[in-house]
């Protein structure tokens, strides 16, 4: 009998990186998300006319279309459309950033607090979270942004005003399941704090959902950003900012489509690659679904 040697058991983690490492989406997701965050860093050092990004007219190169030496062509004014969009990126990067590290922690503390101690303090929390629910996020933010001054800040704080609700409602549901296990028993016959059982007892069992979550947003808030600059309500010019660019572009549609078209390609690959990603976290974090 010959010996077959041991026999290697991969981990749940294992297995789910497995998983995650074999999904062609996934990776597909994870490298636009990972280009477009470099792309937005290196911005300086990668466009070819990093000086466009100002109040720079050329009208020479007025409406050009994509060439070998302005790739998306040019825009009314003769600037090059592909720097433009690169640092265009950091707009609805720093956008996405914002708005979830404000709406994340807001959504899933008042959630845990719900989903925990019941009673009152769930329905006052939750039937907060239905009304909002039930105004549409791009309602709100055109009200918010068209109150306000139009800038970054006030498009940011418009969206984040009720994207909270989401994150409130699923981790709700994650932790009315959790709060009856075993451990959580455990840990209240023991006298742990309400505090220590919310956050190193339940919170952590809601991690995968909550990023998949919120790899999944990103990809609405980029969209919803964009809407709100098309419209006027979001960054001002001569900053460059992806739904402004389509916007002014369309003056100009069908004859220079590229001015439209290019801007409006990125933020539909940016979108994608964030869910594309989501889809891949998980298959990473959520096995019950495998």
């Amino acid at each position: 009998m010959t010996d077959a040697g041991p026999i290697t058991t991969l981990s749940a983690r294992q297995q789910n990186w497995y998983r995650f490492s074999h999904n062609p989406t996934a990776l597909i997701g994870t490298a636009i998300v990972i280009l477009a965050v470099l792309a937005a860093i290196l911005a300086p050092l990668i466009t070819p006319y990093p000086e466009h990004v100002g109040a720079v007219v050329n009208f020479r190169a007025r409406h050009t279309p994509p060439s070998a030496e302005f790739w998306f062509g040019t825009d009314n004014v003769g600037r090059d459309i592909f720097s433009r969009c690169i640092f265009g990126l950091r707009v609805s990067l720093t956008l996405a950033a914002v708005v979830l590290i404000i709406a994340v922690p807001v959504g899933t503390t008042l959630g845990l607090v719900a989903g925990y101690f019941g009673g009152w303090t769930e329905t006052i929390i939750m039937r907060i979270t239905d009304v909002a629910l039930a105004i549409p996020p791009l309602v709100m933010a055109l009200a918010v942004a068209a109150v306000l001054t139009p800038s970054l800040l006030n498009a940011m704080l418009a969206i984040s005003a009720l994207w909270w609700t989401w994150h409130a409602r699923l981790v709700y549901s994650l932790t009315r399941q959790i709060r009856a296990l075993e451990y959580v028993e455990a840990a209240e016959t023991l006298g742990a704090s309400k505090l220590h059982i919310l956050f190193r007892e339940i919170l952590p069992n809601c991690l995968g959902p909550i990023v998949v979550k919120t790899s999944l947003d990103a990809g609405f808030v980029i969209l919803l950003g964009a809407a709100l600059s098309f419209l006027g309500l979001g960054i001002q010019p001569p900053t460059p900012d992806l739904g402004t660019m389509v916007a002014d572009g369309a003056q100009f549609l069908p004859e220079h489509w590229w001015e439209s078209l290019m801007p409006g390609t990125v933020i539909l690959i940016l979108a994608l690659g964030f869910n594309l990603l989501g889809d891949g976290l998980r298959d990473l974090f959520d096995v019950s679904e495998q």
